[in-house]
């Protein structure tokens, strides 16, 4: 179970690093271009926003183990 978790935060923190660079290059000034009368515009800064604070707060979320905690419960008799 670590492993798929510990995975999963490898993969979400790569997926967080891409989003980080395309914010980036949308900020300084590659959001879009024009030749001519044609516009091409390659991303959504909001969209790329939201997806970032969302991948944050899995990454968060995963470091933490998900949120799952176990508990061990042991019987007693006569109690």
């Amino acid at each position: 179970m670590n492993e798929i978790l510990e995975e999963r935060n490898v993969s979400t923190k790569r997926r967080l690093g891409l989003y980080l660079l395309a914010e980036s290059a949308i900020l300084n000034g590659s959001q879009s271009y024009s030749i001519g009368n044609r516009t091409l515009t390659r991303a959504d800064l909001k969209m790329i926003k939201d997806t970032i604070d969302s991948l944050q707060s899995e990454v968060i979320k995963l470091s933490r183990g998900n949120g799952i905690r176990t508990q061990r419960v042991v019987p007693r008799d006569g109690i």
